[in-house]
């Protein structure tokens, strides 16, 4: 049996308009304690390209970023066994509770699932009537090989709903 992982709390406040939801941290996110911390993942570089800002190690200016472009930050899983990193290995999983985030934080308008084994958790979350629309994005992780041109010319999509 693997241990057991878990996901961050959500970076979230009053203001934010767009929820960006990930699967789980991989490995290297939860040696640091940071969302997206592998190094070759390419989350951080794709938000600072989006608005023209100059991409930052510090992780807590990363998160003011975020707040100040009104996005909040979760993933769809809030624990399960896992060996590696790989969305494929995950096993026993409990869904975070995106729902009553929504409900607590009604300013949130639209999702956007940072890959297929987050959209397809939280269509299975929320089904297909629920009123917040969501969207599906290319991963960011670095085993999802499509360019990082064709990732980000697909995350501009976020553009249109802040």
């Amino acid at each position: 049996m693997q241990n057991r992982i878990f996901s961050f709390p959500p970076i979230i406040d009053d203001h934010s308009r767009i929820l960006i939801l990930g699967s789980i941290p991989g490995i290297k996110s939860l040696e640091k304690q940071e969302y997206y911390a592998h190094p070759q993942n390419k989350f951080w570089k794709i938000i600072f390209e989006l608005f023209g800002e100059e991409l930052t190690m510090d992780y807590t200016e990363k998160i003011n970023m975020l707040k100040k472009k009104q996005i909040a930050l979760w993933d769809v899983i809030d624990s399960c066994e896992r060996k590696g990193s790989l969305d494929s290995e995950i096993r026993n999983e409990e869904a975070n509770q995106i729902i009553e985030l929504l409900e607590k934080y009604p300013n949130v308008k639209t999702i956007f699932c940072n890959g297929g084994k987050s959209y397809k958790n939280l269509q299975k979350i929320i089904g297909n009537n629920f009123k917040t629309p969501f969207y599906l994005l290319p991963s960011t992780s670095p085993l999802h090989t499509i360019s990082f041109e064709r990732k980000f010319e697909s995350w501009k999509l976020i553009l249109n709903y802040l």
